[in-house]
């Protein structure tokens, strides 16, 4: 069946097995099809595009047990489902507009009584896969990413091809009530098997019209509903979703509002007690705000919500609002035809404070002494690399901020008596010890020596153990190891000496300082194994290797690819990776939602704290060499998630940290069907463990700490808008990132929200403020098209 924008087609059992839009070159089946689950052994036939499951009345209907009536009228397939106590009625309807296609689902009551709906899922499976086929074609031009929206009136789906090239689609509620948007993954990995790429899967995603969870299931998620339905006798419910391309993020917004009524809001994901915070949003002709207001969990974790109404400006829909709780916020909006929209910010206290909460944490809770099983080793003790990013994070604080000698002197211990002794035998920098059995990472390689250098940054006075020199020549020295295939005598270790990783974050830093305290030789030989493999990363963009790492398509390939060709001016390669950054970073009404996608550490569509945190900080490197506000935005939106995993006054969620306290991963998915305890809800990855199979080789136990790796991702931060705030231009108009902005008699007053605000950039105009030898500069003044110190304007 087709209409001028989509070709569908629909499966005997009633699912819709296609989905192309005409438009579309690579002819993209849109859905999930049974022909590749088939052919790659996956089970979950149950799960296609339009099936369903419900619980009615205690008792369990599912699309799988009856052979829908499937009719055709025209433009239009109607199926129905029959069971004893209910029908579900299901169409696909072509013929109501030439552009469209509308789905619509009715639950009618077949008896006299009323009934109870106590669960509703119906699955809307389009084609998040990660194919096992190593084809970047296929992984780029035949997946999407999926980034929801929910809404009680106005929940949507954005669904970005992986490459960013339009046609993208959407899926934009019309009808009806949607409590949330779950996800069930299928996968397949094979890591201990030595087979490389190793991992690849399906995130199934599932609109939620009833319940959701297990009987008797509570969360600590008060900020989206687990309600059940009610049917009177012969009753109905009906819901509606209209599909249709966008071309980006923008079209995608007004595609819902000019076609579908949907509000468009412009707010920051963050804001910090009591800083200035503007709000605002656009509504579709004839349509007025009649309320609005925020919802919050106070500090005894009581719902208070406040009116913002009075507040807004009536015309423009604007309003500056002022927070005084931190914990996640809920703005609603209702309007004229009975129907709410709403937004979830974060409020967090001043991040200066959580970074170095997060440092004394480190230093006074998880350094193991002397007498320690593993003396001068930070826990939890890992073989990998990763496990590191806590040093670096000690050190980069520490060099920010007035420097607590004791904090860099446990770091210095550790590196000196632990780190060198572990990773490489008897010390010797050339001679890597086999921590994986039989072979090594070079992937360690690269934390070690960002700690090392970090290290020599510090001066005599404050370390005891070595001259600064000495740790940046050590630094050097596990740098070309890791870089450099000439010093591996095996295969593995030649292949991954030449693969890119988190390094592109500080090389430039690195080679600079080589260079400036006359380590010569030392920076001759990185800075030219540097543009080799910036070089051939570059060659090889038309194919998109470095897309893949071992897995078969993963944005810790792509993300530092895009950060490491940006900053050697391989700028044409740059914008190719650049699009697979941009589409797989989210945008959503809801700031956990706006995270980098990825799915295998919570398998679930997830924050991840390392790799969405280098994929934000690639993205603004990108921002700072392409110009390109798209990159900047980005960036912004995906570090907020990650500061989300050290929020010790986060409420949504059941882990709740203690002061200094971190967890690597949190599920956004709500409900978590794989295991519905982790539905929103932050933890570390050895909770897989009790699930058995590869988790637990993985893992030793389940109680293993949830901040292994973490720490690599708030150094990239530190580097970025830990200190950085930027102006840039959109619709004529001065937008802020990393801040806040309000007119003054004397200008432009700008608020940075950088723990450590030292620099204002405004790139679309070439200007730029730093501040001298460091100085905090928490406000600034833009005026005449100049960066002014608030001290230099004459009253």
């Amino acid at each position: 069946m087709k209409n001028k924008q989509f070709h569908l087609g629909i499966s005997p059992c009633g699912n819709l097995s296609k989905l192309v839009l005409n438009e579309d070159v690579h002819q993209m089946n849109w859905v999930v099809d049974s022909p590749y689950l088939e052919k790659y052994g996956y089970k979950e036939t149950d799960k296609l595009f339009g099936s369903f499951s419900l619980t009615v009345n205690g008792e369990q209907y599912a699309s799988t047990e009856v052979i829908p009536i499937i009719i055709q009228e025209q433009q239009k397939i109607i199926l129905t489902y029959s069971f004893n106590l209910v029908e579900v009625k299901m169409e696909y309807d072509l013929g109501q507009n030439d552009h469209q296609l509308i789905w619509n689902v009715k639950l009618k009551n077949r008896t006299d009584q009323s009934l109870t709906i106590t669960n509703f899922h119906l699955w809307a499976s389009v084609s998040y896969v990660m194919f096992r086929i190593n084809d970047y074609q296929m992984q780029i031009n035949h997946s999407t990413a999926v980034f929801p929206s929910i809404s009680e009136n106005f929940t949507k789906l954005a669904c970005v091809r992986r490459s960013n090239e339009a046609p993208h689609l959407g899926i934009y509620q019309k009808k009806g009530r949607t409590l949330s948007v779950g996800s069930y993954c299928a996968y397949r990995n094979l890591f201990f098997e030595s087979v490389s790429p190793s991992l690849d899967g399906i995130l199934f995603h599932q609109f939620v019209l009833a319940g959701g969870y297990p009987e008797d299931f509570q969360n600590a998620d008060w900020i989206y509903e687990k309600e059940i339905l009610t049917l009177s006798a012969s009753d109905e419910k009906e819901w509606e979703y209209g599909f249709e391309p966008f071309s980006n993020q923008e079209d995608f917004y007004k595609v819902g509002q000019k076609h579908y009524g949907h509000p468009i809001f412009e707010f920051e994901p963050l804001a910090i007690v009591n800083k200035h915070y503007d709000f605002s949003f656009e509504l579709l002709e004839g349509t007025f705000c009649t309320d609005a207001y925020m919802e919050y969990l106070d500090d005894k974790g009581r719902k208070r919500k406040v009116t913002i109404h009075p507040q807004i400006y009536p015309e423009k829909y604007q309003v500056s609002l002022l927070f005084d709780t931190p914990g996640e916020h809920k703005i609603t909006i209702e309007l004229n035809n009975m129907r709410t929209d709403s937004v979830i910010i974060n409020v967090m206290e001043p991040i200066q404070k959580i970074i170095e909460n997060r440092s004394n944490y480190i230093s006074n809770t998880l350094f193991n002494g002397p007498e320690s099983s593993d003396p001068y080793s930070f826990s939890p003790v890992s073989n990998q690399g990763e496990s590191l990013g806590k040093l670096s994070l000690i050190l980069k604080d520490n060099l920010l901020r007035k420097t607590d000698v004791q904090e860099v002197r446990k770091v210095e211990m550790s590196c000196v008596n632990y780190v060198r002794q572990k990773w490489f035998k008897n010390g010797d920098f050339t001679k890597p010890a086999y921590l994986y059995g039989d072979f090594y990472r070079c992937m360690d390689f690269e934390y070690i020596a960002h700690v090392f250098f970090l290290l020599s940054q510090f001066d005599e006075e404050t370390l005891t153990l070595n001259h600064p020199d000495t740790y940046l020549s050590w630094a050097a020295d596990v740098f070309s190891l890791r870089v450099d295939p000439a010093l591996h005598d095996n295969e593995r270790g030649k292949e991954e000496a030449q693969m890119l990783g988190v390094f592109f974050l500080y090389i430039d830093d690195l080679l600079a300082d080589l260079k400036k305290r006359g380590l010569r030789q030392k920076y001759q030989h990185i800075k030219s194994l540097w543009s080799q493999i910036a070089e051939k990363v570059s060659d090889d963009s038309d194919t998109y290797k470095a897309a893949v790492t071992e897995h078969f398509y993963d944005n810790a390939g792509f993300g530092p690819a895009t950060g490491a060709l940006a900053t050697t001016g391989h700028i044409d390669s740059a914008k190719k990776y650049g699009e697979l950054v941009l589409a797989n970073i989210g945008f959503s009404n809801d700031f956990r939602a706006q995270s980098p996608d990825r799915w295998w550490e919570a398998l679930s569509y997830m924050i991840h704290s390392l790799w969405g945190g280098v994929t934000a900080a690639a993205s603004l490197k990108a921002y700072e060499e392409l110009r390109d506000s798209r990159f900047l935005k980005a960036a912004y939106r995906a570090t907020v998630g990650i500061l989300y995993c050290y929020d010790t006054n986060a409420k949504a969620t059941d882990t709740k940290l203690v002061t200094g306290e971190a967890a690597s991963t949190y599920s956004i998915a709500g409900p978590h069907v794989n295991r519905p305890d982790l539905s929103r809800n932050r933890f570390g990855q050895s909770t897989f463990y009790r699930d058995g199979g590869i988790f637990t080789r993985l893992f030793t136990k389940e109680e293993e700490t949830a901040d292994w790796d973490m720490g690599e991702e708030l150094v990239a931060y530190l580097d970025g808008f830990g200190k950085k705030t930027y102006l840039y231009e959109e619709d004529g108009q001065i937008a802020v990132i990393n801040g806040s902005m309000e007119e003054t008699p004397d200008g432009l007053l700008i608020t940075s929200y950088a723990p450590y605000p030292t620099e204002y950039h405004f790139y679309d105009l070439d200007v730029h403020y730093v501040s001298e030898k460091g100085k905090y500069t928490p406000q600034l003044l833009f005026v005449d098209g100049e960066f002014k110190s608030k001290e230099l304007i004459s009253y």
